[in-house]
């Protein structure tokens, strides 16, 4: 089956590297202890004879669709098959529906020892696998005819006008499935690729070099994921901006980050129009009618949200989700993250959770290293403190100019990135905070009028908090640690095994390192936004027995202001191109995870101009 986003226009050799590997290590049996390191386009040629695989062996039998990935993009294929990535495209849409009609299978389809030679036969969606070559191929349709079986394998959009009349990965996915049905006894000796779009069959000979070929990408793939070594992404390549996994390989970024020669082009994939829902009413109910979720209270229905529509649901206070409406937001990979009425992010609900271990290897490894940990809480500390300094100096309402606090912060950034410790480097974000922090009403708006509750602010204070402006902060760090939780989780990451902020029970440390820089860009500036655009008022509080809290009314207009802070869009600093900041969290997210993994040299922080 054909499920890949990228066009088959595009589709020409490019040149990748392998990083170098200790072949002494890896539980290939077939391999010999050295190898040369390819700098040209072609790939390994491994012509030692696989071995027999058994149900004991580590290595999982390999899909004809991953070879077809490896010659196509082998970086592409390590994603898909070693780190479990995917995501959907219009491309892959398109594929599945060329596809619906053999994805239905047919009768049974005789052994080979079974068919008569004057038998006309078809079958659909047929699976088989051989020990031998170690893999496994879903058949979309076979043809027999005078004793011979033909696969037939469905490809979306028209076919190319080249010489051999398909490209090399169809044709090589194609050969895997003669091969197995070959190991099966049936006589094969060339098979058919049908293009839906343009209705036409190309046949396709297994002849010695196609199979040559076919056993090339089979041992080059079993090599790269057995080897734990993600292949460098392709330079510049037309395959990237169509590719499904674009926005989780990254390729234009990681190439930047390590040669700023070629800028990278914009992100141009599929935009999400998918949005939290909040459900904080006392006693409501969240169930799941067709396609929609319904939120009731007191057993009537007050809201609906189509859950085509939804990425997240956020539950607030004594709110409960029936089962079968739980179980579908998990097959649908839609989290559910639960909250304290006042606002405490408790933790999230997700399905089996992302397959990538080997990040959350890597992320668990580096964990140990107090090295590692001081080096990446030493760029979290300096970008937060440069990201108050810009906040200061745009939302400034005194007269005079703040420079000399800027010029403090300043100082202070350049010192954590000199921190010898994290205790030391605690002491210079502490300092930065009580800077920051003593001047930060001087950006808040003044009503004036004496005998509402105001929204002055002295100092930071929490749990609880004392005053309006420190409820709002409180209430929108909580958010923002939710959000980053989500998205953690979502690229393969464990959210609570940080750097900076130390492991604790129930704390997302990562979330909460990640979200550092973040703090004053979104939770302050929303904060500030709320207070000065007049959007929550000095009524949206109750005051009791020391403590203050939103009410409500309140807590609705806060939460709008929230998510449409993250839906503005802004200019990346380092790569050029427009994002909001909910796709930016992700990329920063999966930044993170290739310097964990060892692709890029250090983590880039997002500071913004």
């Amino acid at each position: 089956m054909d499920k890949r986003s990228a066009s088959t226009a595009s589709r020409t050799p490019t040149p990748f590297m392998v990083d170098a590997l200790h072949l002494s290590t890896l539980r290939i049996p077939f391999l010999k202890k050295q190898y040369i390191m390819q700098t040209e386009p072609t790939q390994f040629e491994l012509p030692m004879p696989l071995p027999e695989f058994t149900s004991d062996d580590d290595m999982p039998l390999l899909p004809a669709r991953m070879v077809n990935e490896y010659q196509y993009c082998p970086r592409l294929a390590y994603l898909e098959w070693v780190q479990s990535e995917w995501a959907a495209s219009a491309d892959t849409v398109e594929g599945d529906h060329a596809h619906r009609r053999v994805d239905l299978p047919a009768k049974a389809f005789p052994e080979a020892d079974g068919i008569e030679q004057d038998d006309v036969l078809h079958g659909r969606s047929i699976t088989l696998s051989s020990s031998r070559f170690g893999l496994i191929v879903k058949l979309d349709l076979i043809e027999a005819e005078d004793g011979v079986v033909t696969p037939v394998d469905y490809k979306r959009g028209k076919r190319p006008h080249i010489a051999k009349g398909a490209y090399d990965p169809e044709r090589v996915q194609l050969c895997v499935q003669g091969m197995v049905l070959q190991e099966h006894g049936y006589r094969c000796d060339e098979g058919i690729l049908y293009f839906v779009a343009g209705r036409e069959r190309v046949r396709v000979e297994f002849d010695e070099e196609l199979r040559a070929l076919t056993f090339n990408a089979v041992n080059g793939l079993r090599l790269i994921a057995a080897g734990g070594h993600i292949p460098q992404p392709l330079q510049d390549s037309p395959k990237c901006p169509r590719c499904s996994l674009v926005g989780i390989c990254l390729p234009d970024e990681v190439n930047y980050l390590h040669n700023a020669a070629i800028e990278p082009r914009p992100l141009a994939v599929l935009r999400d129009e998918a949005l939290p829902v909040y459900v904080q009413a006392y006693k409501g109910k969240i169930a799941k009618k067709a396609e929609q979720l319904e939120i009731s209270v007191d057993d009537a229905v007050v809201q609906t949200a189509r859950l085509l529509d939804t990425s997240q649901v956020v539950v607030m206070g004594n709110v409960y989700i029936t089962t079968p409406c739980l179980q579908d937001l998990m097959k649908r990979d839609i989290p559910v993250s639960w909250h304290s009425f006042g606002g405490w992010f408790f933790g999230h609900t997700v399905g089996t959770g992302h397959k990538n271990v080997e990040l959350r290897t890597a992320q668990y490894r580096a964990s140990f290293e107090q090295h590692t940990c001081l080096a990446i809480a030493r760029g979290l500390v300096r970008a937060k403190i440069q990201n108050c300094r810009t906040l200061l100096r745009r939302n400034w309402r005194d007269q005079d100019k703040p420079d000399e606090l800027a010029n403090q912060l300043k100082i202070l950034a350049d010192k954590a990135m000199r921190a010898g410790d994290l205790q030391q480097l605690l002491g210079f974000e502490g300092a930065a905070a009580a800077a920051y922090f003593g001047a930060f009403d001087k950006l808040i708006r003044k009503s004036g009028d004496p005998d509402k509750m105001g929204f002055d602010f002295a100092t930071r204070n929490r749990r609880p908090p004392t005053d309006p402006v420190n409820a709002l902060l409180s209430y929108a760090y909580a958010l923002l640690v939710r959000t980053w939780t989500v998205n953690i989780t979502a690229v393969g990451l464990d959210a609570y095994r940080g750097y900076y902020h130390q492991p604790r029970y129930g704390r997302p440390a990562l979330a909460l390192d990640l979200m550092e820089p973040f703090r004053p860009l979104i939770a302050d500036s929303v904060v500030l936004q709320a207070i000065n655009n007049g959007e929550v008022q000095s009524s949206d509080f109750i005051s009791s027995a020391g403590s203050v809290a939103l009410t409500d009314a309140g807590r609705k207009r806060f939460i709008a202001a929230f998510e449409r802070r993250l839906s503005q869009e802004i200019t990346h600093p380092l790569f050029g191109y427009k994002v909001d900041y909910r796709r930016l969290f992700e990329i920063q997210a999966r930044l993170f995870g290739r310097y964990l993994l060892g692709e890029l040299p250090e983590y880039p922080n997002f500071t913004t101009r």
